[in-house]
């Protein structure tokens, strides 16, 4: 009697956990490092495109998410590549982020790839990254800076900017962006006084910015982090009186800076990925009911890149790796009926039926056949001491 007691209870507790056991998801972002202001908005976005699917009862017959948070410094790339090794190793069948391009492509060389994971970055912007070696594991719902540099360089024009000096950070992201920028400006006429990188985690950025102010310009284009370098050098440009103009790149804009400089950047400007577009609006409102501010940078591509990763999971019917990474493309792109935000029940039961789905989101993703974004941009502009959204491009 006993036995069969026995034998009766494993088999409940087999059944309890192959039907209700959490999958496993990794977040992978700079939680501390050069924009560690950015990330926590970041890694609530995605953990809310994660709770809706979980919430909804429809993701794989009842199955719920469980997320580990893992810190990718967006700096350091062996500490990043032993925080993805812990997560993989974990037991994680898919990972949202990394964030800064250089942390991202030793991660995905490293670990993703190697061990089947997919990644879905939703802010590595280098142009490098477009031809990183990944067997179709690593996507991005962030455009490629191999455009953000010309939407930057036209922004810069059309300001009327004769002459500009360009300080960047000396990594992927900072030279990639900045070589687009420089070769963008100078197409449309724009002299380029110096171009000069510049490290970050320094306590003093003077001598930079001697140097900067020695070349000269109508502005200095910043590509760099607002928590870091690229900061650094805005304070030592405006106490030296060297400059009071700043074109910025997306990693500089954020409300960490303007609430250290305030009106002293009212004449700056910059570009970041972005949309004005139906599903941005949506996403505005889904985000705020769980108190997100969805005007942080990356947020909106936050939440799609993890909706896209339980809609993967859904087509293929299982929380498998390898299946997760044959149905990105397909839940992402055309054709099938449209996604956005707040809709991933109803999405998850049209997979369930086997029908199309074409997921739009936050930020109208459509994939390159690399499985990187199209993307748009939004200007920025600084007024009264805030960035303002001047338009879409």
């Amino acid at each position: 009697m006993k036995k069969i007691i026995l034998s009766a209870f494993i088999f409940v507790m087999t059944m309890t956990t192959n039907t209700f056991a959490d999958i496993k998801m990794g977040i992978i972002l700079g939680f501390t490092g050069p924009i560690e202001s950015l990330t926590p908005a970041m890694a609530a976005s995605a953990e809310l495109a994660f709770k809706e699917a979980s919430d909804s009862g429809s993701l794989l017959g009842g199955k719920r998410i469980s997320v580990e948070r893992a810190d990718s410094t967006c700096v350091d790339s062996a500490a990043a590549t032993s925080a993805a090794e812990g997560l993989v190793s974990g037991g994680v069948v898919a990972i949202m982020g990394a964030d800064c391009s250089g942390v991202t492509g030793a991660i995905a060389k490293n670990v993703a790839v190697p061990n089947g994971v997919v990644m879905i970055s939703p802010s590595a912007t280098s142009p490098g990254l477009t031809d990183l070696k990944d067997n179709g594991y690593f996507f991005r719902t962030a455009p490629s800076d191999a455009r953000g540099g010309q939407i930057l360089a036209d922004i810069t024009k059309d300001k009327g900017i004769k002459s500009v000096a360009i300080t960047y950070t000396n990594n992927d992201y900072g030279k990639g962006l900045a070589d687009v920028y420089s070769a963008a400006v100078k197409a449309h006429g724009i002299k380029v006084t110096t171009e000069a990188a510049h490290e970050d985690g320094k306590a003093d950025y003077s001598a930079e910015v001697a140097t900067l102010a020695s070349a000269g310009g109508d502005a200095v284009a910043v590509i760099g982090y607002l928590d870091q370098g690229g900061k650094g050098i805005i304070q030592g440009s405006l106490d030296s009186g060297a400059f009071d103009r700043f074109i910025l790149s997306d990693g500089m804009i954020g409300d960490s800076l303007t609430d250290a400089f305030g009106k002293d950047l009212n004449k700056s400007f910059g570009s970041l990925p972005g949309s004005t577009g139906k599903g941005a609006g949506v996403f505005k409102k889904v985000a705020s009911a769980a108190s997100i501010d969805s005007s942080g940078p990356y947020t909106g591509e936050s939440y799609d890149a993890a909706a896209l990763i339980t809609l993967a999971m859904q087509a293929g019917g299982k929380a498998d790796r390898s299946s997760i990474q044959q149905n990105v493309m397909s839940v992402a792109n055309a054709p099938g009926k449209k996604i956005y935000p707040g809709q991933l029940k109803k999405a998850l039961d049209l997979l369930a039926k086997g029908k199309d789905i074409n997921y739009e989101g936050a930020t109208g993703v459509e994939f390159t056949e690399v499985g990187e974004a199209f993307g748009s941009f939004l200007e920025k502009e600084v007024k009264g001491g805030k960035f303002k959204t001047k338009k879409q491009r």
